[in-house]
């Protein structure tokens, strides 16, 4: 009798840590949904560093928008931008639309970058936009109340290992202080990052997930050098505020929910959740003089790269001091929504087919990419952007609901040959049809390819044409 009431209860038991473990799964795995089928997401580097657009002291400054510790200013002096930052056309409904008309699903703000300034009103550190500046408000709540309202996710970014106020963090990257704030705090030996992780990171996280409603993702960047247990903490202290928060894999030690690639897109197939954050120009942060943005094409193109990798794009953006979205990036971003309002079908809530691209026969064999030296990398690591710019006629696949999409990209001729379905593969053709519109596709199949005609652009179209293809 004992022997049978232990094995019951030792089978309730069993049965109760399988439930346990799948609802954990179940939970981790829902909370997941939605990103994964947003597939683009905005990134908004907004801090004083906006205000000074790239100058200091007369001069075009060095770092850009790292330049408090490239120009080697004290927190003092960098402090005294604050006096005057007064973002008055900051627009927050703006800029969600913005965002939203692009095609964007989600919205990522730095709520503290480097520099150690909060973007938001935080009761626990007065080095921020309410306390600090003439401003004196708090452009996240009106940024979260936007996104609520007009049904975007939204994420706070927070540097977590970089902080330039405090003088407890140290950091080791590319050498010991190379990302510190040595002219406030020259002894990186007596720096005690715990010191700082409790007086300023937990309280500041807390205020960010208790303070603005539902908070979609925290993006965390540069760990430097936070613990094991540290980042455990985090997470769980995450998680009890908010648990379907998402989490970027920048809290280090693989408490992460998603991988975080940056300037630079996988080489191939991650089948584990990514995500690439790329900037339409040079700089994260705004640069006046920084005005060649990179074409609606080339990152239209990179977002269906991303996407038949498995992996979303962050696009970022650097508003202004007056808090403003440049003109050039409303402009790149309004083409790319045009094209997106007709062909995002093959994109959203997509998977990656067997094949994720394909050249074409009339695409160049360039496949240089413009890259950074390590040396120069030391002190201009924002520069860093190892993305392709070669535009060359491509062919991208993502799948859903058992049809094929198929983006063929800046292909010039009047046919094209789409090798990787052609009738020596098991990809038996049905039917065919463009997204953005009722014209019937010409196209045949055969052993060489499907064949298929294009349709002719006009100069402002972005030329690439989504086709959805259905299988026998």
């Amino acid at each position: 009798m004992i022997k049978t009431v232990f094995s019951r209860n030792f089978y309730f038991t069993l049965v109760l840590i399988g439930v346990l473990i799948s609802n954990a799964f179940a939970q981790s795995t829902d909370k997941m949904a939605w990103w994964k089928d947003a597939k683009f997401g905005m990134f908004l580097h907004w801090g004083l560093y906006s205000q000074t657009a790239g100058y200091w002291d007369g001069h075009i400054a060095k770092g850009n928008e790292h330049f408090m510790i490239h120009e080697k200013i004290s927190l003092k002096d960098y402090g005294k931008i604050a006096d005057d930052f007064n973002p008055i056309n900051f627009d927050a409904e703006k800029w969600v639309l913005t965002a939203k008309n692009a095609g964007m699903k989600y919205i990522i703000i730095t709520s503290k970058h480097h520099d150690g300034f909060a973007m938001f009103d935080s009761p626990s550190n007065d080095y921020n936009i309410v306390e600090r500046t003439p401003y004196a408000k708090d452009p996240m709540k009106a940024l979260v109340d936007a996104c609520h309202k007009h049904d975007m996710k939204f994420g706070f970014y927070y540097s977590l290992g970089r902080d330039w106020e405090d003088p407890d963090v140290a950091t080791d990257w590319p050498f010991k202080g190379g990302r510190s704030n040595l002219v406030d705090y020259p002894d990186e030996d007596i720096k005690v990052y715990s010191r700082y992780f409790e007086r300023k990171v937990k309280p500041q996280i807390k205020e960010l997930l208790t303070q603005y409603g539902k908070i979609d993702v925290v993006w965390f960047d540069t760990p430097e050098l936070i613990s094991p247990e540290e980042s455990k903490e985090l997470r769980e202290l995450i998680l009890n505020l908010q648990p379907h928060c998402i989490i970027n894999s920048r809290i280090k030690h693989g408490f992460g929910d998603y991988e975080v690639k940056e300037q630079e897109i996988k080489e191939s197939l991650e089948v584990k959740p990514w995500e690439a954050c790329i900037t339409m120009g040079k700089n994260w942060g705004y640069i006046e003089y920084d005005t060649i943005y990179k074409s609606s094409e080339l990152m239209t193109r990179q977002l269906l790269e991303i996407v038949s990798k498995g992996g979303n794009l962050l696009l970022n953006n650097g508003p202004t001091g007056k808090g403003e979205i440049t003109d050039l990036a409303q402009e790149r971003l309004a083409e790319i929504g045009v094209w997106m309002k007709q062909n995002a079908e093959g994109i959203y809530g997509t998977k990656p087919w067997n094949v994720q691209g394909e050249r074409l026969a009339a695409a160049q064999k360039n496949t240089e990419k413009v890259t950074v030296s390590e040396e120069e990398n030391t002190m201009k690591d924002n520069l860093k952007d190892e993305t392709s710019k070669d535009i060359f006629p491509e062919v991208r696949f993502t799948f859903k609901d058992g049809f094929i999409y198929a983006y063929v990209c800046s292909a010039t001729e009047k046919e094209v040959v789409i090798k990787a379905l052609s009738t020596k593969t098991e990809a038996k053709i049905k039917s065919i049809s463009r997204l953005n519109t009722s014209e019937k596709v010409t196209w045949r199949q055969n052993k060489e390819g499907l064949k298929i005609e294009m349709p002719a652009y006009n100069e402002n179209e972005i030329p690439i044409t989504s086709f959805r293809i259905q299988l026998k």
